[in-house]
């Protein structure tokens, strides 16, 4: 497995004041929701802005120190990781999430912009213009790649990568952990990455993202995952002579099937806070 990289980025406006909570054990927890407008490029070759709205987590005294800086409105930035977490439901359905696990919050002071520094949601929260969000992760595809087609046109790859996590427990032993993200690239860049297979190493660079859908009983699901806006093939370790996995531009013959999915971020008042 490659060795993994997993670095979060986010510059964004607290939504909400943040909420500290304790552990049965002590260990502080601090809750923070953040929001900013991502630039991406559209079909149409020009800009839009897009809003995200991210939680990140912030664990003992670091989260203590911080309670009583922070409230609605005030801007950060946030170094921290991606944090992937399983579980059963009540009902014995496995559950998974992924979180962002802060390693360092700081507070900002906006700089000059050509107009207001924060946009008003339909909640009345405070947005940031000119966010930044950015994610860097290593790792291996749990799965081969697949490319399907919107009904507009546009070529969309998934694949899934598996980022390897090396630490050492309070008692100084060491341990591994396994983080799984999910991956959509599009365009020419979904072209380019369809013949990926499961194994192989990849360096991804793209933004955080939110999706939202309902489940078969009717309820309201979300899910987080990275939108990729560049990918790079690595070698496959020592010996390999330098030929890395970077397979040849997908072929026009290549099948791929329609998908029916929401281009546009979930509604405003379809979000978890």
């Amino acid at each position: 497995m490659a060795r993994g990289l997993n670095n979060v980025y986010l510059a964004g406006t607290l939504v909400q004041a943040p909420e500290l909570r304790y552990t049965p054990g002590g260990l502080a927890i601090l809750e923070l929701n953040l929001a900013g407008n991502d630039h991406v490029l559209g079909d149409d070759e020009k800009m839009r802005e897009l809003a995200w709205y991210h939680r990140v987590t912030v664990f003992g005294a670091q989260g203590e120190s911080l309670v009583n800086q922070l409230e609605p409105g005030t801007p950060v930035f946030v170094e921290g990781r991606l944090n992937y977490r399983s579980w059963e439901s009540q009902e014995g359905q496995r559950r998974a999430a992924l979180d962002v696990v802060a390693q360092r919050v700081e507070v900002l002071t906006v700089g000059a912009r050509g107009s207001e520094a924060t946009v008003t949601d339909a909640k009345g929260q405070h947005r940031l213009r000119d966010a930044l969000n950015e994610v860097l992760i290593i790792g291996n595809l749990t799965r081969d790649a697949e490319l399907r087609y919107t009904p507009s046109g546009s070529a969309v790859t998934r694949f899934s990568v598996a980022v390897n996590e090396r630490f050492r427990d309070r008692g100084g032993n060491d341990q591994e952990r396994t983080h799984y993200v999910d991956i959509n690239v599009w365009r020419e860049l979904a072209e380019a990455t369809a013949e990926l297979s499961k194994g192989d190493p990849v360096f991804v660079i793209g933004r955080l993202v939110n999706d939202s859908w309902t489940d078969k009983e009717g309820n309201r699901r979300f899910t987080t995952r990275v939108e990729g806006s560049r990918v790079e093939f690595l070698t496959r370790g020592p010996g390999s002579g330098g030929a890395g996995t970077r397979p040849e531009k997908v072929s026009q013959g290549a099948q791929a099937s329609q998908l029916d999915i929401d281009e546009e971020f979930p509604p405003e008042e379809d979000l978890p806070f």
